[in-house]
């Protein structure tokens, strides 16, 4: 066991980002922190990826006459990078609504953010 951990460091790298990220997103009550740890998720599945994608020994997909059967594939490289251009566009419009959201209420934090729905709908109501 400890062999194993002391071999693939970029899988205890991937363990602890979603770790990290997730606990970001949960835990944390600032809508910029939550976008934070959504982005280290994500790089954690893009960490994921190439280094499931990596083969010992092996050369680039351009392969000339003669030459070894061992190639790397490149589809889960051009995948993260559609991820990586998602991202950061999922970042761009989460960022332009929180900033939106803090200059129509003044905050942040999801639980002042709930408790000012709560009154308006109360308002509403009556």
């Amino acid at each position: 066991m400890i062999e194993l951990l002391t071999t693939r460091h970029a899988y205890i790298a991937f363990v602890l980002l979603v770790c990290i990220g997730l606990y970001m997103m949960i835990a944390s009550p600032n809508i910029v922190k939550k976008l934070i740890g959504l982005n280290l998720f994500q790089t954690a599945v893009f960490l994921l990826f190439v280094v499931a994608a990596y083969v010992q020994g092996g050369t680039s997909p351009v392969i000339p006459a003669g030459a070894p059967e061992t190639y790397v594939s490149p589809l889960p490289h051009v995948i993260v990078l559609t991820a990586i251009v998602v991202g950061v566009s999922l970042t761009a419009v989460g960022l332009a609504l929180s900033i939106r959201v803090y200059s129509e209420f003044g905050t942040l934090r999801m639980d002042v953010l709930r408790e000012i729905v709560r009154e308006n709908r109360e308002v509403n109501d009556d």
